[in-house]
């Protein structure tokens, strides 16, 4: 497997990774300088966006983060670049008071939608798994659209959320798998932002915000682990035969992957 740990280091964002160079099953790479991921861009200073819109040609900026969170953090500093569209789509399904770095509870009829019973072992595993597959059920506009600002939109685009983790691990994973990108490159992308976790979660307690979600559990509970994306892909091939079968089942068209595919491939 390519080195896919193309680490972009930012003053003010911690998990900042561009996809480019992560394996394809056909046995090339996704292709650099298209697509990047990163936790909130609120704190970035005016030499990390010298870097993202100069250096790196930012045009499209896919926002995941829920209505709350963008009124409580305000305009963040991308908004004030011309250059710069973003995209506010919010996947609104947040387990926390402001924010989805973690749920508080387990609703199992929502969160683990497809369990006729609990299961004690790998509770935690099919906890998050659920929560990620709510991502989808109840706000699959946003999904589709977030894909297809990757797809069209012209320029450099980054998915962010919070922590860059989960919302955007969802998105960034949906939109690889299209791409072709194998499912161990895929997953070792997602379990990618442990290296920066300790980082991640500094700035989201400095901010008022996040800080009461994230204090709820201790700092490693939040660590993304390889079989959560690992159960959330085999959950989508079981119930829909696969992750492109799910995008097409809600709108996602053969123009779409084309365009997509046309993006993200070397």
């Amino acid at each position: 497997m390519n080195d896919f740990r193309r680490w972009i280091d930012l003053e003010g964002a911690a998990n900042v990774r561009d996809l480019g160079g992560l394996a394809t099953a056909d046995g090339g790479t996704i292709q650099s300088g298209r697509v990047f991921r990163s936790d909130n861009l609120q704190g970035l200073t005016d030499g990390d966006i010298a870097v993202l819109v100069g250096d790196l040609k930012l045009r499209q900026v896919v926002d995941l983060r829920s209505g709350p969170e963008v009124t409580l953090e305000g305009p963040g500093p991308l908004t004030r670049v011309p250059e710069v569209t973003i995209h506010h789509l919010t996947l609104f399904a947040e387990g926390g008071v402001h924010t989805d770095v973690e749920a508080d509870t387990v609703d199992a009829d929502r969160v683990l939608p497809w369990q006729n019973e609990r299961v004690d072992e790998d509770l935690a595993e099919l906890r998050v798994t659920g929560y990620y597959y709510a991502y989808l059920r109840d706000r699959p506009d946003s999904v589709i659209a977030a894909l297809r600002v990757l797809a069209h939109d012209d320029g450099a685009a980054i998915v962010h959320c919070a922590a860059g983790k989960d919302r955007t691990g969802v998105v960034c994973a949906l939109a690889l798998e299209v791409a072709g990108a194998t499912r161990e490159a895929i997953v070792a992308d997602y379990v990618a932002t442990g290296d920066r976790l300790t980082a991640v979660l500094a700035r989201l307690r400095a901010s008022a915000t996040y800080r009461d979600d994230l204090d709820t559990r201790p700092a490693d509970a939040h660590r993304p682990q390889a079989e959560f994306m690992e159960q959330f892909l085999a959950t989508l091939d079981t119930r829909f035969g696969s992750p492109l079968a799910w995008l097409t089942a809600n709108g996602w068209t053969p123009a779409d992957t084309t365009a997509l595919h046309s993006r993200l491939r070397d």
